[in-house]
């Protein structure tokens, strides 16, 4: 199963504000089977999310959107998603009859917040108000990380599809063109293991990060022993 994640806000175009979301999110479908393709940021504004929705949503089976679901003049995801669907906003009237008991002190304020796409399934924010949303294959949720990842937490069990994705790990101390054509080799051998080399110069000199991952646990453990056996011999430690 495939998934994109598109996180939303100026402040995470601008960098004024780290984009830990998609990582996170990506980290915790990998376990599920889903493979990540894709992580894009985009700005506030209505037709760039709507086009790139309606453009993405197709090609996988999971879009998860997070941000831009709180009441001020630049959260604009659910205008935007119902753009994109061609749809108008309605309010859920259950939803917000208890953001008007939660939010006393500006009950209309928070009222606002249930207005949904037509057809949306609303998410519980256990952590916030701003409720998420589901509607056909996209997921949205909020873009404060803790909200994001309790809300996240709440529905994942609804992505596990088939074997997780698992890794297998080692850093070695050796150069990057050492140990290439054992990284091409056990990619043409094993095509349904994703291979990854990341150098990097520390303190005690040059390093490699290989890194291999598989939802075929198999092809992962004949693989991992195959590459790990050609680096030794090739003076990698």
């Amino acid at each position: 199963m495939s998934a994109s994640i598109l996180t939303i806000g100026n402040e995470l175009v601008s960098g004024d504000v780290a984009n830990t979301n998609a990582s996170w999110l990506a980290r915790r479908l990998a376990p599920l089977g889903v493979d990540v393709q894709l992580m894009a940021v985009l700005p506030d504004e209505i037709d760039a999310i709507a086009e790139f929705v309606r453009s993405e949503a197709p090609r996988v089976d999971f879009l998860l959107v997070t941000g831009g679901l709180g009441g001020t003049p630049d959260d604009l995801t659910r205008e935007a998603l119902a753009a994109a669907f061609r749809v108008p906003q309605e309010e859920v009237p259950e939803v917000a009859a208890d953001l008007r008991a939660r939010f006393t002190r500006n009950p209309e304020y928070a009222a606002r917040w249930a207005l949904l796409p037509r057809g949306s399934r609303p998410l519980a924010n256990p952590l916030g108000g701003a409720p998420g949303f589901a509607i056909e294959n996209v997921y949205v949720l909020p873009g404060l990380p803790s909200e994001m990842e309790a809300m996240f937490a709440s529905i994942e069990e609804e992505f596990r599809r088939g074997s997780p994705i698992e890794s297998w790990h080692r850093i070695y101390e050796t150069y990057e063109s050492v140990i290439s054509a054992s990284l091409a080799e056990t990619g043409e051998r094993w095509p349904n293991v994703l291979v990854g080399s990341y150098p990097s110069f520390g303190n005690g000199g040059f390093t490699v990060e290989v890194v291999l991952k598989s939802s075929d646990a198999v092809a992962l453990a004949a693989a991992s022993a195959w590459l790990e056996s050609a680096i030794e011999e090739s003076g990698g430690r």
